[in-house]
């Protein structure tokens, strides 16, 4: 696959309080990749125009990625913060989104949402049948004045402001191409699976 092959810039959000995992999974070894994270930059960054990190704060990743920490005035561990720093930073019309812990979704995934998108839209999201997946998916510009209307309320969910939003839902029949790593079973299963294709 050629590179640059999407003309967009990449956005992978690190920036999570991990919580359920119990440490911080973009820092966990994936693949022959000290961490999550780089597994994710490698993979990503000959795909598409720039590619960037983004993190609540850059303390314990690698210094060679372009990070893009959030605002030190939004204290919560929400997308929400990635998503204002990241069109306020790259003056981007539009971003694709994606979290760092799925690393299953590939190059047929997001040019199938980005064979969705059009400027009358303001997100394109990948959907199974389990559900939405709200980092998977084209973000525009044209959210920015509401994710700091949420930034300021403290209101961080994503589903529900792009129920409210031009969004276009993109349906994936295979559900594991979507799998979170929120657990360490589902990041032990996933190390398994990665092993089975290399």
């Amino acid at each position: 696959m050629p590179e640059n092959t999407f003309p967009l810039p990449c956005v992978i959000f690190a920036g999570g309080k991990s919580s359920r995992m119990g440490r911080n999974k973009a820092l966990l070894p994936f693949d022959g990749f000290a961490t999550l994270a780089e597994y994710q930059y490698a993979r990503l960054f000959p795909l598409f125009d720039a590619t960037f990190i983004s993190v609540k704060t850059t303390e314990g990743y690698p210094e060679r990625l372009p990070y893009l920490p959030d605002d030190p005035s939004i204290t919560d561990s929400a997308p929400t913060a990635g998503f204002i720093t990241a069109f306020r930073s790259l003056g981007a019309e539009r971003i694709f989104a994606l979290s760092v812990d799925t690393p299953f979704v590939d190059a047929a995934v997001i040019r199938a949402l980005l064979s969705h998108d059009s400027d009358e839209l303001d997100a394109v999201i990948a959907r199974t049948e389990g559900g939405t997946h709200p980092l998977c998916g084209i973000y525009h510009r044209s959210l920015l004045a509401r994710f700091e209307t949420m930034a300021a309320t403290g209101d961080h969910k994503l589903g529900r402001m792009l129920s409210e939003r031009r969004v276009r839902y993109v349906d994936f029949d295979e559900e594991q191409l979507f799998s979170n790593l929120n657990h360490l079973h589902e990041y032990e299963a996933a190390l398994k699976r990665v092993d089975k294709t290399t």
